[in-house]
C-alpha cells in the first residue's frame, strides 16, 4: 500500500528492467509520472535522492517483513485494524469508498471473515460501515484493536524517513 509517503518503481532504483508485479489505483488522488531515463540522470546527479530512495528501500522491505509476520501471527480482527489505520494514514480522510469483498481481497481472506471484523469494530462504535462507504468513528480505539505491527511500521518510518 502506496500513498503519498511513498512510490512505486523501486525496480529503478535497484537497476533492474522489470518485475512480475502489477499495481492498481484505489482512491482519488494525484501523481507524478517520471520516465526512466530522466529519473536515473537525476539519481546518478544526486546523493541526497540515492540516500532518501535507500531509506525508503529499507523501510519498504522491513514493513513486507512485518506483513509477513503479521499475516502468520495475527487474527482477522487485528489485521483489518491494521489495514483500516494504513488506509486512512494513506487517504487522509475519515470515510472511503471500499467494499469488503475488496478488502478480503487485498487481504487474502474470505470475505465473511472480514465482515465479521467490520461487524464487531462497527458495534463498538469503532467505524461506521453502510453500502461500501466506511468511516472511521475512533481512530485511538482503532490503533488499541491492531496488532502491534501497525505502530512497528510507524516507528520504521520515522525512523528512517524523518
Amino acid at each position: 500500500m502506496v500513498g503519498s509517503e511513498g512510490m512505486l518503481g523501486l525496480q529503478v532504483v535497484l537497476a533492474v528492467d522489470s518485475v512480475p508485479l502489477q499495481a492498481s489505483v484505489r482512491g482519488a488522488g494525484t501523481a507524478w509520472r517520471v520516465a526512466t531515463e530522466p529519473f536515473n540522470r537525476e539519481l546518478a546527479g544526486s546523493r541526497a535522492l540515492r540516500r532518501n530512495l535507500n531509506s525508503y528501500l529499507q523501510v519498504t522491505l522491513l514493513q513486507l517483513t512485518s506483513e509477513a509476520r503479521c499475516v502468520r501471527f495475527h487474527q482477522i480482527d487485528q489485521r483489518l485494524a491494521r489495514w483500516l489505520l494504513m488506509t486512512h494514514d494513506r487517504t487522509h480522510a475519515d470515510s472511503f469508498s471500499v467494499t469488503q469483498a475488496l478488502i478480503a481481497h487485498l487481504m487474502g481472506v474470505r470475505r465473511v471473515g472480514i465482515a465479521q471484523a467490520a461487524g464487531a469494530l462497527q458495534r463498538k462504535g469503532i467505524i461506521r460501515y453502510a453500502r461500501g462507504m466506511l468511516t472511521i468513528v475512533d481512530r485511538d480505539a482503532l490503533e488499541s484493536e491492531s496488532c502491534a505491527c501497525y505502530a512497528a511500521a510507524r516507528k520504521t518510518y520515522a525512523r528512517f524517513m524523518s
